[in-house]
């Protein structure tokens, strides 16, 4: 319980009463200290008062004080500076280096806080806080999904500064490969980014001026264009229709005046997929968006409101693909455009997070801005994540807020990670916890 410790001391929900130290001097926290999460003692720069005395430095925090010598904090210089070492339970004492004795005090949690947690921890409905949700005031709700708002942008971020690196510092290439990836709406997410890493922009970009060629080289690159990776029931169809065909040896010359290597087509799933979502469409469409000079990382900073990028963004299939859903196999005449939705979660997922991390490297405060500002234009997201905290009560309006609420969720109520959350600690310094919603 060393972590509720640590929760109990930096936020000073300390038992009442007067707290003193083993050796019975009395213990006045005026300051925990500043939280250290990594190497070194727990609280920095803590101010407490022993038996009257302000005393300035660093505070450590154990189970038990004998964890002390366990961690080797007796041989290491950088806990010589504790002024105050807090333990659950004290059983021995604890030494400097040079074998000083450094005051303790043995920390109670209260039971109220204990208990609380350990609701938070075993309870079966998800999320475990949801019975203070509807307690909370609009102005806690709303600087905590504002924080978290910030913290997914944040994430993201790495995410394409990741890609970014793998590209040799190729934003342009970062932004490709993050659209692709969003391409994937979730089931082909990892195989959408595995394919644009190895689709050539480069060379790519010396036939853009071919939509064919373009299609070419993105279906080859993604394996679709070998024969075993059309279902065998359709592969004869697919070589009499002549498209399938001509694609392949285009790709083929291509390949090898480029020395390109596709991907594994096993990488595509299409188990449970609705048609419009086989990667065939969904690599027609960035076809034609890569074609029609949209998808560039330029196009995006360009545009200012959301109709612009909703305008950026549409697109629809190539010729062959209005009347197919997979090489060979005919369907009913449709220009498979992208849904309004679809447009919108691009938006969600890929323009705004670009936005926002192109911004920040190029310190370009606008853009992070307006990031925030398109956040707030969108409509709610509709999925299971938001539905959920809405039936625990919370109001939910913009795109802003959801994005919000799926940061709340991944980051920290699926590690449990409550000591971290701000409705976390408005549960755990309940007195009493409602019993119903």
């Amino acid at each position: 319980m060393e972590q509720l410790l640590h929760y109990v001391w930096k936020h000073k929900m300390l038992p009442l009463g007067e707290l003193t130290t083993t050796d019975g001097r009395r213990v006045e926290v005026i300051d925990p200290g500043l939280h250290n999460r990594n190497a070194g003692p727990d609280f920095f720069n803590a101010k407490v008062k022993i038996d009257g005395t302000l005393w300035v430095g660093n505070v450590e925090i154990h189970d038990r004080s004998s964890d002390w010598y366990a961690h080797g904090h007796d041989h290491d210089s950088a806990y010589d500076n504790t002024v105050l070492h807090v333990a659950g339970i004290v059983d021995r004492d604890v030494l400097t280096t040079s074998g000083g004795l450094i005051p303790q005090l043995q920390l109670d949690v209260p039971p109220t806080v204990r208990q609380n947690y350990e609701e938070l921890l075993k309870t079966d409905q998800y999320p475990p806080c949801y019975k203070i949700i509807p307690e909370l005031s609009r102005l806690t709700v709303h600087a905590w999904l504002a924080a978290l708002q910030t913290e997914r942008l944040e994430r993201k971020t790495e995410d394409i500064r990741r890609r970014a690196d793998r590209s040799n510092g190729s934003w342009e290439e970062a932004y490709f490969v993050t659209l692709a990836r969003n391409y994937g709406f979730g089931i082909n997410g990892d195989a959408f980014e595995a394919w644009a890493h190895c689709v050539p922009l480069s060379a790519v970009g010396k036939h853009r001026d071919d939509l064919f060629q373009v299609e070419a080289i993105f279906m080859g690159q993604a394996g679709l264009l070998e024969l075993d990776a059309v279902p065998k029931r359709y592969q004869q169809d697919a070589l009499n229709e002549g498209y399938f065909a001509r694609l392949r040896n285009e790709y083929q010359y291509l390949a090898h005046k480029f020395s390109l290597t596709p991907m594994d087509y096993k990488q595509w799933r299409f188990l449970r997929l609705r048609p419009q979502n086989f990667p065939h469409i969904r690599i027609s469409q960035l076809a034609m968006l890569y074609y029609e000079r949209r998808a560039s990382l330029s196009a995006l900073v360009e545009c200012e409101t959301l109709d612009e990028l909703r305008q950026l963004l549409m697109t629809h299939v190539t010729p062959y693909w209005e009347t197919h859903y997979t090489f060979g196999s005919p369907s009913a005449e449709n220009s498979k455009r992208l849904s309004p939705h679809s447009v919108d979660l691009l938006i969600i997922n890929t323009a705004i997070p670009m936005l926002f991390a192109y911004g920040r490297h190029v310190s370009k405060d606008q853009l992070c801005d307006r990031a925030f500002d398109l956040l707030e234009q969108l409509r709610a997201e509709n999925n299971h994540i938001i539905r959920m905290w809405r039936e625990c009560g919370l109001e939910v309006k913009t795109a802003g807020d959801t994005q919000a609420l799926i940061q709340l969720k991944k980051e920290y109520c699926d590690r449990k990670d409550c000591l971290r959350c701000r409705i976390g600690y408005e549960y755990l310094r309940t007195a009493k916890v409602p019993q119903t919603l």
